[in-house]
């Protein structure tokens, strides 16, 4: 980046050092997304992998009895998030009462051991969803642990069966995983790696911590002039590079992580990762994607510039522009389904996301 641009960047960024911050009215505005789509059945992308003439037949809520609607599983489960978060947050919303009606009807203890059963019960379901919808249902479970709603408790338990097959195939798998997932959708291994991490040490799983600081280590620690400049892909909602330093910000201390990320990214790619994603076609359930790609490099940039000291460079550049990328992406979210069945989520985690 040239100099004179960093530095009109950081002066720019004095007047706007804050993030984005969520209202109570934006939290019910997006809430409405969820609400509006958990129960909606179709349009339906199952990604089942039949094992025969009678099971692909199925409905979506046969295969998956909690996490059926929002066009795809993962969704669902972070749209579920999103509810429980929000009325974390708010505890008198406006539409608590659908928002609650609608968190016991999914946090049944049938339910829960038929999503569970589901991991086990065909040839390729012991890879379904992995590891984006597996970070989130754990992300999911987190967020109940740590509630004290009066059902909070009682839905937490009911997710054991899910959560505990998750943790266990996530375990079985990181041995066998000998390289990372470097793309910008679903298996980016650094996404699944940080959700992931952040459960185990929020329920003190020493030995799931260990396992995924050694694989972050393995993957991530060497990674010097990451080629950010090349990004986006077509349909990204991810960006590799700031994924993998979000990651290692967790793991590292303060110096090792100015050390990393200073041999990390190069001036070229910082401009790009700068630079606004162009969304051609919000109605292309594919093109959209880059909204959300906005919306994680913001929550990205916000988790780097929180464990980086106050005269680094890129403190106040990553906050500012996160700011400006929640803020111009906000507004559009709901244009089409292909967004709003789960942009809601980005949204929110990007918000207020608490680094």
């Amino acid at each position: 980046m040239p100099k004179h641009i960093f530095f009109l960047l950081l002066l720019l960024g004095v007047a706007f050092s804050l993030p984005a911050q969520l209202t109570e009215q934006q939290a019910y505005k997006l809430s409405q997304m969820p609400l509006h789509c958990i129960e909606q059945e179709w349009p339906n992308k199952t990604s089942h992998m039949s094992d025969g003439p009678d099971d692909h037949r199925m409905m979506p809520s046969e295969l998956h009895p909690a996490f059926y609607g929002c066009l795809d599983w993962h969704s669902s489960v972070h749209g579920h998030w999103m509810l429980v978060k929000v009325l974390k947050l708010f505890p008198e919303i406006e539409n608590k009462d659908s928002i609650e009606t609608l968190l016991r009807n999914t946090f049944t203890e049938e339910n829960m051991q038929g999503e569970a059963a589901y991991f086990s019960a065909y040839t390729g379901s012991r890879t379904f969803e992995r590891t984006y919808g597996w970070a989130w249902l754990l992300k999911l479970d987190e967020e109940l642990m740590k509630w004290d709603h009066p059902m909070a408790e009682e839905w937490h338990e009911a997710m054991q069966p899910l959560t505990q097959k998750i943790v266990e195939l996530w375990q079985d798998y990181l041995p066998k995983q000998t390289y990372a997932n470097r793309t910008g959708v679903h298996p980016n291994t650094a996404f699944g790696l940080a959700f992931a991490l952040d459960w185990a040490r929020a329920t003190g799983n020493k030995t799931f911590e260990n396992q995924l600081v050694n694989k972050a280590i393995r993957f991530y620690l060497g990674n010097k002039a990451m080629p950010s400049h090349l990004e986006p892909d077509a349909s990204d909602f991810f960006s590799p590079s700031l994924l993998a330093a979000d990651l290692m910000r967790r793991i590292l201390p303060q110096d090792e992580f100015v050390r990393w990320i200073d041999a990390y990214f190069t001036e070229e790619g910082l401009t790009n990762l700068l630079t606004s994603p162009v969304v051609s076609d919000r109605s292309d359930y594919q093109i959209v994607h880059l909204d959300g790609l906005s919306l994680s490099r913001a929550w990205c940039m916000k988790g780097i510039a929180s464990h980086l000291p106050a005269d680094h460079r890129l403190k106040t550049l990553f906050t500012t522009t996160a700011k400006r990328y929640i803020e111009s992406t906000l507004p559009v979210i709901n244009e089409s389904y292909g967004g709003s069945h789960w942009l809601a989520s980005f949204a929110l985690y990007a918000l207020h996301f608490n680094f």
